[in-house]
């Protein structure tokens, strides 16, 4: 390799000697009469090796070392005091100054081009060195970055089997109990249909045997006043209503109970996103009611003029119940310490919007409970990380969410929130 050298000394006679006897050697030759060239010099040619004299011009050899150490395009330079000054407090000077060798006035040729020999080397060698650790360190991080990738992969790998699991088998248990409440609220509305006929003309006949014969028998009116006839006429109509709605009401529970647990095709599926919204409110029906502790969760329905999106319904239901979920649990959070009185003052809300955007249909839910903390919203959609007590959380709802969200409908899903004001999660899926 053609090293280079940079001569650094005010006497034109050392220069040409030295010169002189180094161009012999193969090595490219530097000179500078005084430490500023020498500055600009080894900043703009980076030589190999610096050979220096200390007692010059403007600023001295001392003076110029300590800068060159100082710059970082220049400090690995290796530099060599060469100077009259022998005394022990100059070598160790220069030596402090981080020179690597302090040759005196006078000397041969044959030991400056020997210790310049040797310096070299351990500069070629130092330079390797450092090549080799910057591509140890280069390899590091690619392995390093390769195994962050695979464990990346495999906690996707692991949030996707355990949706898949659970959505098979949510699925699977959620439309075989809605099928085997189907057939007996079938058979028991299909028969109240018929009673209330029945019953209707039982009373009829009652009161048409009322009027024909006005006079009844002792015993007969005793069991009259017995049963209460007139109150039990009033009220039988009206307890078969109450039973044709509460069956009303199992059958569209059941319907929600269908439409959530839509078991997804492998292809994408026409979806009305309202429904699949108001299929999970129904399931979540006994959190957001009132209770002993609250009133109940006052659910803002804010639905815009939103088209069908192709979509996996039961990816998606599953998106709404963890958030939704997460928004009772939040309302619930922010109420302890308040009476039943300041609740019903400002009640829990939840608030359900959807629009369209940019070609994007945006699904806006938000709480007014207890909000995050900034660092707590960062990693609110970490693997396995939760707020929760054991028991009560595994940190998977909200990772399986985004996922379900930005890499099976390539959508997006964000996160604002308030400590103490309340939170909101933002769907944002492509038309």
């Amino acid at each position: 390799m053609n090293s280079k050298i940079l001569l650094v000394d005010d006497n034109p006679t050392n220069l040409k000697v030295l010169s002189g006897a180094m161009a012999e050697s193969g090595w490219t030759i530097l000179v500078a009469t005084d430490g500023e060239r020498a500055l600009k010099q080894a900043e703009y040619a980076l030589p190999d090796l610096i050979l220096l004299d200390v007692m010059m011009p403007g600023i001295n050899g001392f003076e110029t070392c300590l800068k060159l150490k100082s710059n970082p395009k220049t400090q690995e330079i290796p530099v060599i005091f060469i100077t009259a000054l022998d005394e022990a407090v100059d070598k160790v000077k220069g030596l402090n100054l981080g020179a690597v060798d302090y040759i005196t006035k006078p000397f041969q040729q044959e030991e400056v081009l020997a210790r310049v020999g040797v310096h070299l080397k351990l500069r070629a060698l130092s330079k390797k060195l450092s090549e080799q650790n910057e591509l140890l360190e280069k390899q590091v991080e690619e392995r390093t970055a390769k195994l962050k990738q695979a464990l990346l992969d495999l906690q996707q790998s692991q949030l996707q089997l355990v949706q898949n699991e659970k959505m098979a088998t949510l699925g699977q248990l959620v439309a075989g109990v809605a099928h085997e409440i189907n057939n007996p609220v079938g058979f028991i509305a299909g028969n109240l249909t018929q009673a209330d006929q029945d019953i209707q003309n039982l009373l009829n006949l009652i009161h048409l045997y009322q009027s024909e014969y006005p006079n009844c028998s002792d015993k007969i009116a005793a069991f009259i006043d017995e049963i209460d006839l007139e109150f039990l006429s009033e009220d039988l109509p009206k307890m078969i209503a109450s039973m044709q709605e509460g069956t009303e009401r199992i059958r569209n529970i059941s319907t929600s109970l269908k439409t959530f647990s839509r078991l997804d095709s492998h292809s994408l599926v026409e979806f009305n996103v309202h429904e699949g919204i108001d299929s999970t409110l129904v399931i979540l029906r006994h959190r957001i009611k009132a209770n002993e502790q609250r009133p109940e969760i006052e659910v803002v329905r804010d639905y815009g003029e939103v088209p069908e999106i192709k979509c996996y319904p039961g990816q998606l239901n599953q998106v709404f119940m963890n958030i939704l979920s997460n928004g009772i649990d939040a309302v619930d959070e922010s109420n302890k310490g308040r009476s039943y009185q300041e609740i019903a003052a400002n009640p829990n809300r939840i608030l359900i919007r959807t629009s369209v955007e940019k070609s994007n249909l945006v699904i806006l839910i938000k709480d007014n409970g207890c909000g995050m903390s900034e660092s707590v919203r960062n990693q609110v959609f970490d693997h396995l990380f939760t707020t929760k007590a054991v028991g009560r959380g595994t940190g998977l709802g909200l990772s399986i969410s985004r996922q379900i969200i930005e890499e099976k409908h390539g959508g997006q899903l964000s996160c604002k929130s308030v400590l103490g004001e309340g939170t909101e999660f933002i769907i944002e899926l492509p038309i």
